[in-house]
């Protein structure tokens, strides 16, 4: 098990009781809940960062080469995974990037 920092935390007593209770309700101490929510919300802003990352060099690539995807495309891309995954169409075939510049 990696080493723990002890920390202090002050928060409002409505927080806190709202806490407690939602804890109680997953079955978890006040503090496995707060561990894990702040776990969660950590690897959130870690994955909107990266998400953020890969879009802007996808967006230079695109700009660069002038391949890509029209929004119209990618619409109707994932119209028909929609279809194929409620069982009522087959999958469709990846989108081709094209020249779009």
């Amino acid at each position: 098990m990696p080493p723990t920092i002890a920390t202090s935390l002050k928060l409002p007593a409505e927080l806190k009781a709202t806490i407690d209770e939602d804890a109680r309700k997953q079955g978890l101490s006040s503090h496995a809940y707060m561990v894990r929510t702040l776990a969660d919300a950590s690897e959130r802003a870690r994955l909107r960062e990266q998400f953020t990352q890969d879009a802007l060099a996808a967006e230079q690539d695109m700009l660069a080469t002038g391949m890509g995807h029209t929004l119209e495309d990618v619409q109707a891309y994932f119209a028909q995974m929609a279809e194929f995954r409620a069982g009522r169409a087959e999958r469709p075939a990846p989108l081709a990037p094209r020249k779009l510049l």
